[in-house]
């Protein structure tokens, strides 16, 4: 089957899953815990909504030793698809608290998406938990006390990727979407990369649906061809586009040219195959974290789904962890008693403890330093762990004003 076939009957599988998962939790009654999971179901973003989705059954499913409970209360989700669009995100977590009596919110999957539905939290004083979506805003400047982050911020990518890539001499350009996503990610990075001895030498940014990408890689092969030493374009993206192989195309290697990015969904690592050596960071590889959660994970996915889980898949599995640790201890949907019971919290998931942060609610998590490696028996390139970039190693800037 080609790469292209296995995705969709994964994604087919996927979808029945999450339905039958849909199916087995029922109608609510005035004593269950709703729980709306708010994604981007349509739209650019829809393979990252899926996995969060099916991680996020799966993450229940485990947490409460498949009972779909907490503390004697049935916990059932309310599904909405807000499109990655931000105006339908927020009109979607607003009927999620006020028509469909939701206690707890989790979401979404564009960080322009996540930033709109900040204020809805806020307003009906109800936790939002944001995954997984990464904008460094979502826990800084636009943050409300209401927010947990369990998805990595903008920062723990960067501080990662600068700690891979990032050495005296070493000079940098990059290349994001011209989106919170991608502003924050370079923001952020350039903190980082200042502390390594680096060099940032370029900036481009181009909107999020961009497919030709000659005239700003042109600019950037300008900015970096007549820099002595190693250099180096980090490609900030997510969703279609592919902008990894399109500058490849392009040939930076005649003037001495790498590319570096962050780790990716498995079918856009099928790209990656292209370059072995390539360095870069990731928020998750099934095959790096070794605990019993991700052991869980993985065995089970691959025997419901015929294949690893995925990026996002973790992400989604750690927002259910969360919510079902906090219920457990809180005892309680009042929300005041859930912020008491989750500031300092920490809690299992596929990549080990998390917790979230006392300042700003940020779920602080490992990170992965990688190296590609090309193996023929596997469809994609495979991210070889250099290095483990623990909490203790990020000192992860704390953003918001509380």
């Amino acid at each position: 089957m080609t790469s292209r076939g296995a995705l969709v009957k994964f994604r087919l599988k996927t979808i029945a899953f999450a339905a039958t998962f849909a199916a087995a939790v029922g109608a609510a009654h005035a004593d269950d815990v709703k729980v709306a999971l708010i994604r981007g179901l349509t739209g650019p973003l829809q393979a990252y909504a899926k996995q969060t989705e099916t991680g996020f059954m799966m993450g229940l499913e485990y947490a409460t030793k498949g009972t779909m409970e907490v503390d004697g209360r049935k916990i059932v989700v309310i599904t909405k698809d807000d499109q990655s669009k931000p105006d339908i995100a927020k009109t979607a977590l607003t009927e999620a608290y006020e028509d469909d009596g939701a206690d707890i919110a989790v979401g979404t999957s564009s960080s322009a998406a996540a930033l709109a539905m900040l204020p809805v939290a806020e307003e009906h004083k109800k936790i939002l938990f944001v995954e997984p979506a990464v904008a460094d805003d979502i826990t800084g400047s636009k943050w409300n006390r209401y927010i947990f982050r369990t998805a990595r911020n903008s920062s723990q990518d960067a501080i990662s990727i600068a700690v891979a890539i990032g050495k005296p001499g070493v000079n940098v350009a990059t290349l994001a979407q011209d989106y919170a996503f991608g502003r924050d990610g370079v923001a952020a990075f350039k903190e980082a990369l200042a502390k390594t001895g680096a060099n940032l030498v370029a900036e481009e940014y181009a909107p999020p649906n961009t497919t030709d990408f000659t005239a700003p890689a042109q600019r950037l092969f300008d900015a970096l061809k007549d820099k002595p030493g190693k250099k180096i374009i980090w490609i900030v993206w997510a969703g279609a586009g592919d902008p990894l192989d399109k500058l490849a195309d392009l040939d930076p290697g005649r003037y001495g040219i790498e590319l570096s990015t962050g780790g990716n969904i498995l079918p856009a690592l099928a790209a990656y195959k292209r370059f072995p050596g390539l360095e870069g960071a990731a928020y998750y590889y099934y095959e790096i974290p070794k605990n019993p959660v991700n052991d869980w994970l993985v065995a089970e996915h691959k025997k419901r789904l015929n294949a690893p889980p995925d990026f996002f898949t973790a992400g989604g599995f750690a927002a259910a962890e969360a919510l079902v640790t906090a219920l457990d201890k809180a005892k309680s949907t009042d929300t005041e008693k859930l912020i008491a019971a989750m500031e300092g919290m920490e809690f299992d998931t596929p990549k080990g403890k998390m917790i979230f942060r006392k300042e700003d609610h940020q779920a602080l998590q490992s990170m992965y330093a990688f190296k590609i490696k090309v193996d023929p028996n596997v469809a994609w390139g495979v991210p070889e762990l250099t290095r483990e970039l623990t909490i203790k190693d990020m000192d992860i800037p704390i953003r918001n004003k509380r």
